[in-house]
């Protein structure tokens, strides 16, 4: 988790980035031809257990500021949530 960035290329239900470890600003980026529902999820306890932040359906840019030490960060296709293609997904700072 000592990563400032993580990509990943999702085409599966059930799929995440790596972890990656953020406190500041971060940028998430999700781009490619896919149908679905990408997950940003953040975890309180070094990634045991994952809580959603924001769903998206559709290629976005986004930033996001973290006030907290060293919260866990990854994106995703949930179980249930990936219909068809690839998505390029990354969160960086």
């Amino acid at each position: 988790m000592s990563k400032a960035n993580v990509n990943a290329t999702l085409t599966a239900q059930n799929t995440y980035t790596d972890e990656v470890s953020i406190r500041g600003d971060f940028n998430i980026s999700v781009s490619g031809t896919w149908a679905g529902t990408v997950t940003v999820q953040r975890s309180f306890d070094s990634g045991t257990t994952f809580v959603d932040v924001e769903g998206f359906t559709a290629n976005t840019e986004k930033a996001g500021f973290e006030t907290q030490n060293s919260m866990v960060y990854r994106i995703g296709f949930k179980t249930g949530d990936y219909t068809s293609g690839s998505a390029l997904v990354r969160i960086s700072q």
